[in-house]
């Protein structure tokens, strides 16, 4: 198998988040071809996820990504070092490097699996959904764009919206309204000067206010403001939640709109390690087998117009999931 063509093939089908189908279809029938139990598994409205096992032997080892993208559809293109377009770096080239390895896997009578996922980029429903049929594996090899390093761990990611509420006026008497905009800014600014946890080992929470929204009209008191808040999780969130709260009283109200906890995972020796500030399926797929989060690719230029996955690191890739899987089953 040439991962090369195959990435190339999977980005030119347009899988942005909802819309997964055709090239769930394309997986399907290329994983049949290639003499797999393959198995669409329903998730809502006409998607679904592909899964692909030996027919003689249940998996020890999963290898399992994700096959939608974000929006816009970029077809692919490739010079002498990259593939570009997107989803080539995620996570269709991940795709096409575990299909891979577990080519050359089988050969060698290894009990490994695939698990292609839907929704990973919105709400991991196709994860939530994998995860109410377990197939008894041991580990679960999850690609992401690691540039081919393995992680110790995955920040988690709390979704908080803030929002404070006025009085409306005309903008000539502002003594008789009560600005719901001016008490947002206040009750973000407190959050902003908020000393956030530390993990010794994987560094700090981090903080991004990426959407405010409210008011009426420039000349009129605003009633209503809102924000969105992203914090990127590196421990429990309990204590973090609380002092929200407590920070923005009398201003704001706080709301969690998604909490994805934060994740250790498991390491193999030897192989260069880093940590993962963005989130993953691994905690919607909880029992499918201890974690392990490794891929090509890097996740710098995922999400951009410009996103690309290195041919060489792509082929190094399927070496390295060889060497981990059999690492973890021996």
């Amino acid at each position: 198998m040439d991962p090369a063509r195959l990435t190339r093939q999977l980005v030119d089908i347009e899988s942005i988040t909802g819309n997964e189908g055709a090239v769930g279809a394309a997986l399907y029938d290329e994983l049949y071809g290639l003499g797999y139990t393959v198995h669409k598994i329903p998730v809502a409205h006409g998607r679904f996820n592909v899964q692909a096992t030996l027919e003689e032997k249940p998996p020890a080892l999963v290898f399992s990504t994700h096959i939608d993208t974000v929006p816009p559809f970029i077809p692919s293109s490739e010079d002498s070092e990259n593939i570009y377009g997107r989803g080539s770096c995620d996570a269709k080239g991940i795709v096409a490097a575990q299909m891979a390895a577990c080519e050359r896997l089988r050969k060698d009578g290894a009990a490994i699996g695939m698990l292609f996922l839907v929704g990973e980029e919105r709400d991991s429903l196709g994860a939530k959904v994998a995860n109410e049929s377990p197939l008894g594996s041991r580990f679960l090899i999850n690609g992401e764009p690691t540039e081919n390093k393995i992680a110790i761990a995955s920040k988690g990611a709390l979704r908080i919206e803030v929002t404070a509420r006025g009085r409306m006026a005309h903008s000539a008497y502002p003594e008789l309204g009560e600005s719901a905009i001016e008490k947002l800014l206040d009750a973000l600014e407190r959050l902003r000067r908020m000393e956030l946890p530390e993990n010794p080992e994987v560094g700090p929470t981090t903080m991004n206010i990426g959407i405010i929204e409210g008011g009426r009209a420039p000349n009129v008191i605003p009633d209503y403001a809102k924000a969105q808040l992203l914090y990127r999780l590196v421990g429990p969130s309990a204590a973090l939640r609380q002092e929200i709260t407590e920070q923005i009283a009398g201003l704001a109200e706080a709301e969690v709109v998604l909490e994805i906890p934060f994740c250790k995972l498991r390491t193999v020796p030897g192989l260069e390690t880093m940590v993962a500030s963005f989130t993953t399926d691994i905690p919607a797929l909880s029992k499918w087998g201890q974690p392990v989060l490794l891929g090509p690719g890097s996740i710098h230029v995922a999400h951009t117009e410009r996103e690309y996955i290195s041919k060489k690191q792509l082929h190094e890739a399927v070496d390295l999931y060889c060497n981990v899987a059999k690492n973890l089953l021996n």
